[in-house]
């Protein structure tokens, strides 16, 4: 798979032969660091929640609260993070969070009690507004200016192998290890991963800024981010992705419910994020045919006709899971509508900053979904109503993503 992924990029925009200034080393580096960073710091975490819960008597919901609570400073942290990404670049910041990443691992594992345990996982909440998708996203699209989808493209496929390396490899380490010291391992590994990728890659010289009127910039970006298109975008982004991630986390219980046993509701799962990687190989294709608010439009649409399928599909549980895989692909193609929608609408000039201001919102409520989602489940008479409910919630973010193409105007928001 890697082999792939890299063979999308190597041609042009990884070997930088269409444009001598890339720096060679940062698209694999990234692509490595992406792996490694998702696949140990998020995707550790549920499989070894029972664990945890199991060694301390701590409850579940209180656990999961500090992850949440990771997710929500994440999102607040990101909109100063983007500002010093378009103006120094990812150098520091990401070399800087993957330090600091593997310090709340090792908090983790040694905390003595819950309050160190929320503390260590709101400092793990920074290292991923460091390290994650967001930087990497603003550093490729600074680098590889209109090549940027292809780049884009390869690390969202890299980033989309982290449960599939490290979820199975966090349970054979907890298998033969505790709790504590799987983490340990864990941040070991990604101490030698990432630091030394961030540092050494990531060293090239920050390309400026396109030029904006002198003195500008900043009124310009400020006057976009509270311009109704951008609003209205965000309003989108933010139901669609509540929409998408209570999904996710709502999908094997749905399952079980219509009679799936909970390894084959698993598998449904597992298979929809495979789908989410091929979906991602498909985005470039989309993008090119269409206008950015087209492809905004038919995305969360056909978010919510999967998931409106989901509730109202009874069986055979097969038909379900190709459901399930379809969804997967709609996800795919969102991570990317996510990456490109501030620099196809608004340019690259002050994509750090818009990018994090945009997403907070969606990144909120993909901390909120698997709450809210258990909650409502009850009062709507199980995961079927649930599921109608969310559809309903893709279609009002169809409604705004077109209101906000149409208040853009002209060729970028055809």
């Amino acid at each position: 798979m890697l082999t792939t992924v890299a063979r999308l990029d190597l041609g042009k925009a990884a070997t930088g032969t269409g444009d001598r200034s890339r720096p060679r080393a940062v698209l694999p580096a990234l692509c490595a660091t992406q792996i490694t960073g998702w696949g140990i710091v998020y995707y550790a975490f549920p499989v070894l929640l029972s664990r945890i819960t199991a060694d301390t008597g701590w409850s579940a919901s209180t656990t999961t609260a500090a992850f949440s609570a990771a997710l929500l400073v994440s999102a607040a942290a990101g909109i100063p993070i983007g500002r010093f990404l378009d103006r120094h670049g990812p150098h520091a910041v990401m070399t800087g969070g993957s330090v600091l990443a593997v310090l709340a691992l090792l908090a983790i594992a040694a905390t003595p009690n819950m309050t160190v345990f929320f503390a260590a996982w709101m400092a793990a909440g920074v290292a991923m507004a460091a390290t994650f998708y967001h930087p990497a996203f603003a550093a490729v699209t600074r680098w590889w200016g209109p090549d940027r989808v292809r780049a884009l493209t390869v690390i969202t496929l890299a980033g989309g192998l982290a449960s599939t390396v490290f979820a199975p490899l966090t349970a054979a380490l907890a298998e033969h290890l505790s709790w504590r010291a799987t983490y340990a391992v864990l941040a070991a590994v990604l101490a030698v991963i990432t630091i030394p990728a961030h540092a050494l890659a990531l060293r090239a010289p920050w390309p400026p800024a396109p030029s904006t009127p002198s003195g500008q910039a900043s009124a310009t970006a400020t006057r976009i981010s509270h311009s109704r298109p951008f609003l209205l975008l965000a309003a989108a982004f933010t139901l669609s992705g509540f929409a998408m991630y209570a999904v996710v986390i709502g999908l094997v219980p749905l399952l079980t419910e219509r009679g799936a046993g909970t390894t084959t509701a698993a598998w449904a799962l597992g298979l929809g994020g495979a789908g989410q990687t091929l979906g991602r190989t498909l985005y470039a294709t989309l993008a090119h045919r269409t206008g950015v608010t087209t492809r905004t439009t038919i995305l969360i649409a056909a978010g919510g006709v999967t998931t409106a399928a989901l509730a109202l599909v009874p069986g055979p549980i097969a038909l379900l899971v190709v459901i399930a895989i379809l969804a997967g692909v709609v996800r795919g193609n969102l991570t990317l509508l996510h990456a490109t929608a501030v620099s196809d609408r608004w340019g690259t000039a002050d994509y750090g900053r818009l990018s994090a201001l945009l997403i907070a919102p969606a990144t909120v409520a993909a901390a909120v979904a698997p709450w809210a989602g258990a909650a409502l489940a009850g009062p709507l008479g199980g995961y079927d109503g649930l599921f109608l409910v969310l559809a309903l919630c893709s279609a009002a973010a169809v409604v705004f993503a077109m209101a906000s193409g149409r208040l853009v105007g002209g060729p970028l928001g055809a």
